[in-house]
């Protein structure tokens, strides 16, 4: 996997040979698809600089990673597992990206209040795990949403997910297996 543009456009993105079981990386094609969405889209956003990024169930830290590449201003990456977090700090830190980025070992389905708020949200949880509608509930009552946020949200075609009341999807897309969502806080 590499970042796909920006500062670091081309540069590997490492997953550790003990994390490749707790982790699911999203496709490069999908990645690319979902930031030129964010680009190109009438949902998507102006630019990315000075968003404020957070990415939950972060995995390799991928999605962050390719935020701050084009611009963001920080990124707070989250997820329960010890594995994930260590990963993607590694990946930042190759990236010369640390001072940008925050790391929490978090549960998203129940997670504490939030400092600061957040312009633009990635939410990518293992599949058929039914962790997307709690999250999203989280997230929201604990302020991590700014009142404009953007989240995007990924999950197998085969799952069914029920958003939580107050959110609303305003675009949609299938790679493969993968649909994309696209919301906003309503």
């Amino acid at each position: 996997m590499r970042i796909i543009a920006g500062k670091h456009k081309g540069r590997r993105i490492e997953l550790d040979k003990d994390a490749g079981q707790h982790i699911r990386p999203t496709s490069e094609f999908a990645r690319e698809a979902i930031f030129n969405i964010l680009t190109h889209s009438k949902h998507g956003l102006d630019s990315f600089a000075e968003q404020t990024v957070l990415d939950v169930f972060c995995g390799t830290g991928a999605f962050g990673l390719e935020a701050l590449s084009r611009g963001a201003g920080s990124v707070t990456f989250v997820d329960q597992s010890r594995e994930s977090i260590a990963t993607a700090r590694h990946n930042a830190a190759r990236m010369g990206e640390t001072d940008n980025s925050e790391f929490f070992v978090a549960d998203a389905t129940r997670i504490s209040r939030a400092r600061k708020s957040y312009s633009l949200v990635f939410l990518d949880p293992p599949y058929f795990g039914k962790l997307i509608p709690p999250a999203l509930t989280s997230l929201k009552n604990g302020g991590w949403l700014a009142d404009d946020a953007l989240i995007v949200i990924e999950h197998d075609a085969k799952e069914n997910v029920e958003l939580p009341e107050g959110f609303a999807i305003i675009d949609e897309r299938r790679y493969g297996r993968a649909v994309v969502k696209l919301l906003k806080a309503a």
